[in-house]
């Protein structure tokens, strides 16, 4: 037979969140437990930037591939899988949809271990893709009440706001300032590619969960290294990527805890109410392999 083929269009169809949300808990569990395969990624160096690679073993599910992407042109990502049983290539997934949410799913189990129980008013700062797949994603763990945006560009936010309410159906509003978007909020998720802090830590009101997804080394990072000192937690899901970056990392990676170990019952994310909780998402190798068969079983 031959492998299955999808692209973003076939991703957004047939991938719900609740599904992209259980496949990556299942892989993060995995490879806590070793069951899975999940080492950092590779760079190859093409001159000017790199073809990156990330490859994952899920045992239990008999599946092993690889995602790779690139820093050089921003061209189309591809993910594939291969059967560990027969050898035989199950599928091959095109385009930067499937990366996104994949994302999205992890950052939504983070929220469902870290974050206080209930539903949560969601303040996010960016409005991107990043930024989109975390709130279509945290609708599959937490009822949303409300969500402010914030973005450089007013425009940005607002039409993210409109797309929220049209599309999944909560209560969103929009505002050009980040601390308007933060303050008083559940959950902070900060997506942006800024370089410098685009909030500052005693922005972060007490109980509230933070996921940050953009730039993290000590010379580039979109939160404050502030916010470090006022985390009870900090978690990640992947300690071993987050200690190999190039340059390192913004916050201690000697404090971080692992998702999955948080997952297994082996830690602790948050032991009181009033506690701040912070995930560094790195994105765990593997769990886009997961998400691929999930496609595969879906259709």
């Amino acid at each position: 037979m031959p492998p299955r083929l999808f692209d973003d269009d076939d991703v957004r169809a047939r991938l719900d969140a609740r599904t992209a949300v259980q496949a990556v808990r299942t892989a993060i569990l995995a490879r806590h437990e070793g069951t899975a395969q999940a080492p950092p990624r590779a760079r190859a160096d093409l001159g000017g930037g790199h073809l990156v690679f990330t490859a994952g073993h899920l045992r239990a599910q008999e599946l092993f591939g690889f995602r790779a992407y690139d820093t050089l042109v921003g061209a189309e990502q591809l993910v594939a899988v291969w059967s560990a049983r027969g050898g035989e290539l199950l599928t091959v997934v095109h385009g930067a949809e499937l990366g996104a949410r994949r994302t999205g799913a992890i950052g939504a189990v983070a929220v469902d271990v870290a974050a206080g129980p209930g539903p949560v008013r969601v303040g996010i700062v960016g409005a991107g893709t990043q930024a989109w797949t975390q709130l279509w994603a945290l609708r599959a763990v937490r009822e949303v009440e409300e969500v402010v945006v914030a973005a450089r560009r007013l425009e940005r936010a607002e039409a993210f706001a409109r797309r929220a309410t049209h599309e999944l159906g909560v209560r969103a509003s929009a505002t050009g300032r980040a601390e308007s978007a933060v303050r008083g909020r559940d959950v902070v998720i900060v997506a942006t590619n800024s370089t410098v802090p685009v909030l500052d830590a005693d922005w972060i009101s007490p109980g509230t969960h933070v996921t940050t997804l953009g730039p993290k080394t000590v010379s580039r990072h979109e939160v404050p290294a502030a916010l470090a000192d006022r985390a009870s937690t900090i978690l990640t899901d992947s300690p071993s990527q987050a200690a190999r970056y190039p340059e390192p990392h913004v916050f201690d990676t000697g404090r971080m805890v692992d998702l999955g170990a948080v997952l297994a019952g082996a830690a602790a994310a948050r032991t009181a109410p009033d506690q701040i909780t912070v995930f560094c998402s790195v994105g765990l190798a593997g769990t886009e392999v997961a998400l691929a068969a999930a496609l595969v079983h879906g259709s």
